[in-house]
């Protein structure tokens, strides 16, 4: 393993003022799976009124930032670098923090109270690798395990729950056995983790690229803090065109889409308004009016977990729009005009996406509609290439050129529309002369 400078350098200095040092946690992980760790964590035995002493003596900016829990950060080279003391915790009443923390000059003390084998791994220049709890061999075998007994690990802070989830979908790794019957058995502590919290680990899991089979295989966990979607689970829907129930059918449109927040998020509530909008005719299930619902209980469960209000709009956007069956029938330059003034570029393409992943996750013979996907994507890029005008802002005339024709309030906004409408039909060019000599004859044969 090689440090980085920042860390290393962090580690020399506490080393060289007579303590013990080690990077720690999912660095470490991620470093032995040979990945760039994001960021990187460090313990030492020195308490953390010892730390600061160390390092600003060396002109390096430390900040308090959970100090009662003995975790002070660096800021070195412009980053934050996480350095906690070797510490044992109290109880945990409130299912998340310790009441209380016992510092210790024992790094296999420290690694005994964390979560999963693969994050309780330590590492320093001098020492090498410190895993008491076979992280190393689980690495190996893809496989994620609690340190200790996985009811304390929990018991201790329900957020491990929606983390080992996570972790088996980013990482690919299987759950081992204890822990997974554990994730079951305490699932109800979820209540009493903060919302953002809840969504944070449920964005990554979704962004994982084991996604569908945590979602298929933890679903009882899922619905614990979205319960919504339960009745999606087992739902029969009762038509040609899937070969799952709602619930297998939403999984496989999470994985089939690209994994970017906004679109997993989307791909996973898409159809959760189906359940209250089924019913039976000619033998057939059907659905009308579950995209209006879907986006309605979809901005309900992102607002509970406090999702930003923007990212919010984004994906209700998506699922207001994914019953437009874009593949089925290519849509003409007119329509694909309106969907771009409506939607916007990104929205459009993701929108785009979102269908290709809704028809990947439907009934293989019907899937030949994907083969409209590459035709319909070059299409919108030609579009996007010419940059059409597709909003009123962009008419090369406004409603102060419009004034000396006559028309006042909301005439003006109204000869705008129909103006708007012309060019987006082809029948009109976008230039003021035209637009101006448009709108003078209309008024004319009005």
């Amino acid at each position: 393993m090689e440090l980085p400078p920042a860390p290393l350098q962090l580690i020399t200095l506490l080393e060289s003022a007579g303590h013990v040092a080690y990077a720690v946690g999912g660095c470490v992980r991620d470093a032995l799976l040979g990945q760039a760790p994001a960021d990187w964590d460090l313990c030492t035995s020195a308490a953390p009124e010892r730390v600061m002493e160390v390092l600003r003596a060396h002109d390096i900016k430390v900040l308090e930032t959970g100090i009662q829990h003995g975790t002070v950060t660096a800021i070195i080279d412009h980053r934050p670098v996480e350095i906690t003391t070797f510490r044992l915790d109290g109880g945990y009443a409130d299912h998340r923090r310790p009441d209380s923390v016992t510092f210790t000059d024992d790094l296999a003390a420290d690694l005994s109270r964390r979560d999963f084998t693969v994050n309780a791994m330590a590492w320093s220049p001098g020492r090498g690798l410190a895993d008491p709890f076979g992280g190393q061999a689980d690495l190996r075998a893809g496989l994620l395990r609690c340190v200790g007994e996985p009811h304390k690990r929990f018991g201790e802070d329900a957020l491990r729950i929606l983390r080992c989830l996570r972790f088996a979908s980013v990482l690919g790794f299987d759950i081992e056995e204890n822990t997974s019957e554990a994730l079951f058995e305490l699932k109800g502590t979820l209540r009493h983790v903060a919302a953002e919290r809840i969504q944070s680990e449920l964005t990554r899991l979704l962004c994982g690229q084991n996604a569908r089979k945590i979602l298929l295989d933890y679903r009882e966990i899922i619905f614990a803090v979205l319960p919504q979607l339960e009745p999606m689970s087992g739902f029969d829907q009762r038509t040609p065109w899937h070969c799952y129930d709602i619930w297998g059918h939403t999984c496989a449109a999470v994985e089939a889409a690209p994994p970017s927040p906004a679109l997993r998020w989307a791909a996973l509530l898409h159809d959760c308004g189906k359940p209250p909008c089924f019913f039976m005719r000619d033998g057939v299930g059907h659905f009308h009016g579950h995209a209006e619902v879907s986006e309605r209980m979809a901005r309900e469960m992102l607002d509970a977990l406090k999702c930003p209000r923007r990212f919010t709009g984004r994906v209700a956007l998506l699922v207001r729009h994914h019953e437009l069956r874009l593949l089925e029938q290519a849509p003409k330059p007119a329509k694909l005009r309106r969907l771009l003034g409506e939607l916007g570029p990104e929205a459009l393409l993701d929108l785009l996406e979102l269908t290709r992943a809704d028809v990947t996750a439907q009934a293989p013979e019907k899937r030949f509609r994907l083969e409209g996907y590459e035709p319909l994507r070059t299409q919108i890029a030609s579009l996007m290439a010419e940059n059409p005008c597709v909003t009123r802002k962009q008419l090369a005339v406004s409603g102060t050129d419009l004034l000396p024709l006559g028309l006042q309030g909301p005439q003006l906004g109204q000869m705008l529309g129909r103006l708007l409408e012309e060019v987006l039909e082809g029948r009109l060019a976008n230039e003021r002369e035209a637009l101006l000599g448009w709108a003078q004859g209309a008024m004319l044969d009005a």
